[in-house]
């Protein structure tokens, strides 16, 4: 798990169209910046916010 959520719960989040687009995209994954994540889950999930 990672920060509490799993893999495969971290990938149905990640696919959703109002998530954001990746920074990178590598061999390994794709990479998103952490501004860009923490943004969109005060946006769409407040009270996870402060965790």
């Amino acid at each position: 798990m990672l920060g509490g959520v799993s893999r495969a719960r971290a990938s149905v989040v990640a696919s959703r169209r109002d998530f954001p687009a990746p920074y990178q995209v590598l061999k390994m994954g794709q990479i998103w910046k952490r501004t860009d994540v923490e943004a969109w889950i005060r946006e769409h999930r407040p009270d996870l916010a402060d965790r």
